[in-house]
């Protein structure tokens, strides 16, 4: 048995062998997948609910409400419950928006002249000027205006059917100046219970000079016909944490990528992830615009995350995510097909989920699929596989029936079960004088015949010894074949009662 045992062994590890390398695989990197699912068009605006006290002629209460915008950009959602991050600009206004709404009431009510800005201005009239004056902030015991404003956040999601409602935000940290990071936390509406897709941020910056980078963001509120926006571009020398951030260069220098960058940071994607080429991971934020696009790094977003008491993590949609991109990404169409379909139940909106089903679904099973070719035994390339499967086979057979043959050999090698002895019985007493046959009796209506003691003994005698004749037949017992004595009414060994 321990032989057989050592040979299935070297069976199964000639198995293990033959199939383990085609099921090895390595995590693609240098892709924005991980990353896109997780980022989100972020809009503020600043609600302002202003009351103008007139006082030059009879009393009034004036009421207007103004929709103020913030600032518009680019966001990256770090955890599935929705703690958002992006650039403290576009959800912080750096002016005073009550100063613009006292403005507008003002020259909306008194029908003066005054601009529609950020600035505090004069009329001719001094009256007037003096209500307009104790309208601007900040609030005095004479104040004319009683002014109340509030942040209104809309964080618009990456999704396969466009949201147009959106999820409502908060601030729950902002940062020290226009280009630091800003953390928020949705409050609103939710989508399932598994949260929302997340992306992950890296460990550091790469630090050499040149190192590929990918950013993606959104020019406009997500729609149909205006996707999210991917760009690439390169990291110039520099320090991360530096003034104004890391600065972008083609080390080919073809393109002007502070200028190309730039452009797309004023046209919506300021704040936008920049992802790394080697891993797929955030390692930073795109600041600045017009000709000076920059980037500020992971340590500066994972400071504003701490300072906010957020820990960053990923959630059940994304592993799911990334055990799907691994067998999309070599090409297993075949295994990534239930894989996708599971973060889709879990997230309907996913888009690069969405998009990478489609693709597996046209290719499963063709050319291309490794998850047909893992499967079958290839064609032309090195031994074939099925010789060492019928071998096996065949050694795996002879070894049952080696192991057979070795128990039965055993089992009739063995000796049969010990019987009890058989006790025999005492002999008959028999005489020594001759037998003589007793007198015919008769059932008749003859007289009563005596028969004495010494012819009854004679007689008993006399059948004993017809009963030990050579030509008497041996006995068995039926139930269990032992031998049987002359006189036996029962079975010697089992007991069973003797046939007559």
């Amino acid at each position: 048995m321990r032989r057989q045992a050592v040979v299935a062994a070297g069976v199964a590890a000639l198995v293990v062998t033959a199939v383990g390398p085609a099921l090895a695989h390595e995590h693609p990197s240098g892709l924005t997948d991980l990353v896109s699912p997780a980022v989100v068009r972020v809009e503020a605006v600043a609600h302002v609910d202003i009351t103008l006290l007139d006082h030059v002629g009879e009393l009034l209460h004036v009421e207007r409400s103004y929709d103020i915008p913030i600032g518009t950009g680019t966001g990256v959602v770090v955890t599935p419950e929705g703690a958002v991050v992006t650039l403290n600009r576009v959800v912080v206004s750096q002016k005073d928006v009550a100063i613009l709404a006292a403005n507008r009431i003002f020259a909306e009510h008194h029908k003066v002249k005054i601009p529609a800005d950020y600035e505090k201005h004069k009329v001719k009239d001094p009256i007037l000027n003096h209500h307009l004056k104790e309208c601007y902030p900040p609030k005095t015991p004479l104040a004319t205006c009683i002014i109340d404003v509030k942040p209104v956040i809309t964080v618009y999601p990456n999704i396969a059917t466009p949201d147009l409602k959106g999820f409502q935000a908060e601030v729950t940290e902002p940062g020290n100046g226009p280009d630091s990071p800003a953390v928020l936390q949705l409050t609103g509406r939710t989508e399932g219970g598994a949260g929302l897709p997340t992306a992950p941020l890296a460990d550091k910056v790469p630090d050499k000079e040149g190192s590929p980078i990918n950013l993606a963001g959104f020019l406009a509120k997500p729609s149909a016909d205006k996707p999210i926006k991917v760009e690439i571009g390169h990291l110039a020398k520099g320090g991360v944490s530096g003034e104004g951030g890391r600065p972008f260069a083609d080390p080919e220098k073809k393109v002007d990528e502070p200028s190309k960058l730039g452009a797309l940071a004023d046209q919506g994607m300021l704040g936008a992830p920049i992802i790394g080429d080697k891993d797929g991971h955030v390692i930073g934020m795109l600041v600045g615009g017009g000709k000076d696009a920059k980037m500020i790094g992971v340590r500066e977003i994972t400071s504003a995350l701490a300072k906010a008491k957020v820990v960053p993590r990923r959630g059940t949609i994304d592993a799911a995510f990334e055990a799907a991109l691994t067998r999309f990404h070599t090409n297993n169409f075949t295994d990534a097909v239930p894989y996708f379909q599971r973060v889709i139940d879990l997230y309907p909106g996913h888009t690069v989920a969405a998009a990478h089903l489609k693709t597996s679904l046209a290719k499963r099973g063709g050319a291309e699929d490794t998850g047909v070719r893992k499967a079958a035994p290839p064609a032309k390339s090195g031994l074939p596989l099925w010789p060492f499967i019928a071998l096996a086979a065949v050694v795996l057979v002879a070894a049952l029936i080696g192991t057979f043959l070795l128990w039965r050999g055993r089992k009739r090698a063995e000796p049969p079960p010990q019987q009890p002895p058989v006790t025999p019985l005492p002999p008959p007493l028999v005489t020594s004088a001759t037998p003589t046959p007793p007198p015919m009796m008769d059932d008749g209506a003859n007289p009563t015949v005596v028969v004495r003691r010494s012819q009854a003994f004679q007689a008993v005698g006399q059948l004993v010894a017809q009963e030990q004749q050579p030509s008497t037949a041996i006995k068995y017992c039926t139930a269990c074949g032992m031998r049987l004595g002359v006189a036996h009414k029962f079975c010697g060994y089992c007991g069973h009662p003797i046939e007559t």
